[in-house]
């Protein structure tokens, strides 16, 4: 059976991953593509619906990114947001300005309910806009159907031929309705069933890697987070023995992580796959002495995973593929295709010329970090890993600001610990006192320590002290493109500041990170 779907056509914007979640959150199956996309794929692909995504461009600037005319007479729905929006006028022969008014952020958005996009509806509600352009004359055929105080166009359809278009972005959680108008979308304008399912998507990958791998053998490097576990445990059922996971301990991981990795993994593990273990805790170190900006950091980590994989691939005999746990969020902070670089990830970007391995694959690209979770369990890995504290590839190296050392990673593994305990040991104690097994309102998604490369005076005995601050970070968010700062009650937080203090040699202060994302990132480099 085909299986149906929605393409979505990345006009560059930051929120674009989001708008594919929002459609696999109503069950059916959704890529992401560049907009300049060929339409015989698009054909091929044959798609029951097409998003156009916003852009930091203005559509009238002939260097902007535009769609394919042809795309428009394929008859197949088509929305578009904010930039997508813009598209659909300007090239359906509308007129796009500067508006007089930018609108950025929260705003009051008034819509036409008998319209199908916005069916269920408020006549009014909030909306998220963040645009200096807008679309000042709809094309010919075009009804408005949505409008603010400063835009006349807030939304606008030519349901004969399936165009809707809105300048707000439905997708973010600040607009209010925002689920609701991918339901319309999705189910009531393109007719899709929402059969979709994760066990539908280990499946299809389960399928896709056998016929890719065939009779060759596949290195992946499991770092220990959620990612790469899940990564290891989907290719081991398509693969088995052909899959050999290396477990490189960098010396950067979590109090005692290693150890609870083996346990899943290694020889006597869960898994049928060949483990090894490999302690260049010592090599990274040497590799990072001196080294105190981030984005280096970041691709020194990424190179020298890269190079051990290689050697150990070398010992184990010939290895054909790469394997990596690159989700979605990694892809786009990446800046691959036409979004802005946030941050550089070091498993996505493709392979170092000196690697000798054929081909990279990477199965969970296309899953955000709860899909993956949903993935992880469907497999058979214990909760507890797959509820563990997300984690980065160069883990405690950007958790620790400016140079590492192996005293900065004792610092910051130990009171790293003593936070998540105090988290996790006040939400059992607060879900016992409900009654239930549901979790506080200010239970974060994701909390941990990290070391600042500020020292500050400090008074412990009856001495003086000259020693780190640590900051506490916790944020609540759905999908980890965007967040806030988690409301952390005042007692656990002064807790386990003390605790800290107390505990830890080598901190005499404790800080706590109240900035949600955007405009800061969840972590700290």
């Amino acid at each position: 059976m085909e299986r149906e779907n929605i393409l979505v056509l990345d006009f560059g914007g930051q929120y674009n991953q989001l708008i594919a979640r929002r459609v696999r959150e109503c069950h059916v199956y959704c890529e992401v593509h560049s907009s300049d996309m060929e339409i015989s794929k698009i054909r091929e692909m044959s798609p029951k619906g097409i998003i156009l995504t916003g852009g930091p461009n203005s559509v009238y600037d002939p260097s902007s990114p535009h769609a394919d005319q042809e795309l428009f007479s394929l008859g197949i729905p088509v929305l578009g947001i904010c930039y997508g929006a813009q598209i659909l006028a300007w090239q359906l022969g509308g007129k796009v300005a500067t508006a007089p008014v930018s609108e950025y952020g929260k705003t009051e958005t008034t819509v036409d309910t008998t319209k199908g996009l916005f069916k269920n509806w408020s006549g009014t509600s909030v909306a998220w806009m963040s645009h200096t352009d807008y679309i000042e004359t709809a094309p010919e055929g075009f009804e408005v159907t949505g409008h603010t105080a400063d835009c006349p166009v807030a939304a606008m359809q030519d349901e004969s031929k399936g165009y809707y278009a809105v300048q707000f972005h439905p997708e973010v959680v600040h607009t209010d309705e925002g689920k609701k108008l991918f339901d319309n979308f999705v189910f009531d304008i393109c007719g899709c069933k929402g059969d979709w399912q994760m066990t539908s998507f280990i499946e299809t990958t389960v399928a896709a890697i056998k016929e890719k791998v065939g009779d060759g053998k596949v290195l992946l490097g499991l770092s220990g987070g959620v990612d790469s576990s899940v990564a290891a445990a989907l290719l081991s059922k398509a693969i088995g023995k052909q899959l050999t996971c290396v477990f490189v301990d960098h010396g950067l991981l979590r109090k005692n992580e290693s150890e609870e990795v083996e346990s899943v993994f290694g020889n006597n593990g869960l898994f049928e796959l060949n483990f090894v273990k490999a302690d260049a805790s010592a090599h990274f170190y040497s590799r990072l002495s001196g080294i105190t900006e981030p984005e280096q950091k970041r691709k020194i980590i990424g190179a020298e995973f890269i190079n051990v994989f290689e050697s150990e691939a070398k010992k184990i005999g010939a290895v054909d593929f790469l394997a990596q746990g690159t989700i979605y969020p990694d892809v786009i902070e990446s800046g691959l295709g036409k979004s802005a670089t946030i941050k550089s990830h070091h498993n996505v970007g493709g392979l170092p010329e000196h690697v000798n391995f054929k081909e990279i694959i990477e199965p969970l690209r296309m899953l955000f970090k709860d899909e993956v979770r949903e993935v992880g369990l469907e497999l058979g890995l214990p909760p507890y890993l797959v509820y563990r504290q997300p984690f980065p590839g160069p883990g405690l190296g950007i958790r620790i600001i400016g140079e590492v050392t192996s005293e900065k990673v004792r610092i910051v593994q130990e009171a790293d610990a003593i936070y998540r305990a105090e988290i996790d040991k006040a939400a059992k104690e607060w879900s016992a006192e409900a009654g239930d097994r549901t979790l506080p309102p200010w239970m974060p998604s994701q909390y941990y320590a990290a070391l600042t490369n500020l020292r500050s005076v400090g008074v412990m005995g009856d001495g003086r002290t000259y020693d780190y601050a640590v900051a506490l970070r916790a944020v609540i968010t759905s999908d980890f493109m965007t967040a806030t700062a988690a409301p952390i009650p005042w007692e656990i937080l002064n807790h386990a500041a003390d605790r800290i203090v107390n505990e830890v040699k080598g901190v005499n202060r404790v800080l706590y990170d109240c900035t949600s994302k955007p405009p800061a990132t969840i972590e700290l480099e």
